[in-house]
C-alpha cells in the first residue's frame, strides 16, 4: 500500500521513496503492532493508524461487538452493562458506527449501478418520538428480487387520528417534512435503479408525484393497502398474498432487530438523528452481512 506524507503541501510517498520506514509502536487498546514512517522531505513523522477513520479511538476491540449487538434487538444500555463500559462510550460508538456504515452503503449502492434493479418497492414504517403525539416516518425502499434495502430515511410528521388535536394542544404545531425525506431517500438510490423496471408502492397520496420526479420512464403500480393481522403491526398483513410483501418483510425485520422500533411503551427512541444512525447501522449489517453483498442467501 502506499502512504503519503499528511502534509498537504508535501508531495513525498512510499511510491517516490521519500517516505521510509521509522520503526514499529504497540497500540495499547488492540495490542497490534503499528508501522511507523518519516518524512525525507519535510521531516513529518506519522503512522499508519494516521489515515484509519478509527484514529484515536481507545476500546476499538468492543467496536464489532456493539455493531452485532445493535442489530440484534439491544439497548444501547444493555450493551453498556453487557461490555462493562460507559453509556456515553456506546453513544459516541453508533455515531462512529453510523458513518462506517453510511460508507459502506454508498459502495455498496455504486456496485449496484452497474447490476441494476428491475423491480422496487417503497413505503413507510410508522414509529415513534418519544411519544405517540409526535410520530416520525421512516421512508423504504428494496429491491423486491434480491430483498437488498437501498435506503431508509426518517422524517417528522404531524400527529394523525384521535391524537392531532392532544398533540397539537401540547406541543404545538408540528411541520410535515415527510415529502422531504422521500426526496432525500430517491435522490439516493435513483441511479440504482433500471430504466424499465417497475414500481410498486400502496396508495399514498405523495407517491405519484415522487415517482414521476425520479422515475419517469418507469411503470408505477399502486396496490390498496391491507389491514394488519395483529393490532400495531401493519407489517403482518391480514390479506392472503400480499403484493408488497419483500418490503413488509423487511419492515417486519425492522421492527424484530431495531431495539428503538420493537415496542410503542419503552426504549422509544429520544433523537431523530440516532434512530436515523441506528437505521443506517442496521442496513449495512443486513446487506452486507446478513445477505452478503450481491450474492444473498
Amino acid at each position: 500500500m502506499i502512504y503519503n506524507c499528511p502534509i498537504s503541501t508535501c508531495n513525498s510517498s512510499t511510491k517516490n521513496k521519500l517516505v521510509i520506514k521509522d520503526g514499529r509502536y504497540k497500540r495499547a487498546c488492540d495490542s497490534r503492532k503499528i508501522q511507523r514512517f518519516r518524512c525525507k522531505v519535510c521531516g513529518k513523522k506519522f503512522s499508519r493508524a494516521t489515515f484509519s477513520f478509527e484514529r484515536y479511538q481507545k476500546k476499538r476491540r468492543v467496536n464489532h461487538r456493539i455493531y452485532r449487538m445493535l442489530c440484534d434487538r439491544s439497548s444501547m444500555r444493555s450493551i453498556s452493562r453487557e461490555l462493562n463500559i460507559n453509556y456515553k462510550t456506546v453513544a459516541r460508538k453508533v455515531q462512529y458506527l453510523a458513518e462506517k456504515s453510511r460508507r459502506r452503503q454508498r459502495k455498496f449502492l455504486k456496485k449496484l449501478e452497474k447490476s441494476q434493479v428491475q423491480n422496487m418497492q417503497f413505503d413507510d414504517l410508522i414509529t415513534l418520538e418519544h411519544t405517540k403525539m409526535k410520530p416520525l416516518s421512516v421512508s423504504l425502499a428494496v429491491d423486491k428480487k434480491r430483498r437488498f434495502i437501498l435506503g431508509a430515511e426518517v422524517s417528522r410528521i404531524p400527529a394523525f387520528g384521535h391524537l392531532a388535536k392532544k398533540s397539537k394542544k401540547k406541543y404545538g404545531y408540528r411541520e410535515n417534512h415527510h415529502e422531504r425525506g422521500l426526496n432525500r431517500l430517491m435522490g439516493k438510490i435513483y441511479r440504482t435503479i433500471d430504466r424499465d423496471a417497475l414500481i410498486e408502492s400502496d396508495e399514498h397520496n405523495t407517491y405519484p408525484k415522487i415517482v414521476a420526479k425520479y422515475f419517469s420512464s418507469q411503470e408505477h403500480k399502486r396496490y390498496k393497502g391491507g389491514r394488519s393481522c395483529v393490532a400495531g403491526q401493519g407489517e403482518l398483513k391480514r390479506q392472503h398474498f400480499d403484493p408488497l410483501f419483500t418490503l413488509n418483510h423487511t419492515c417486519a425485520m425492522f421492527r424484530a432487530h431495531i431495539n428503538r422500533l420493537i415496542r410503542k411503551s419503552w426504549c422509544s427512541t429520544k433523537r431523530v438523528d440516532m434512530l436515523q444512525a441506528h437505521i443506517d447501522i442496521f442496513i449495512c449489517f443486513y446487506n452486507l452481512d446478513y445477505l452478503g453483498g450481491l450474492n444473498p442467501i
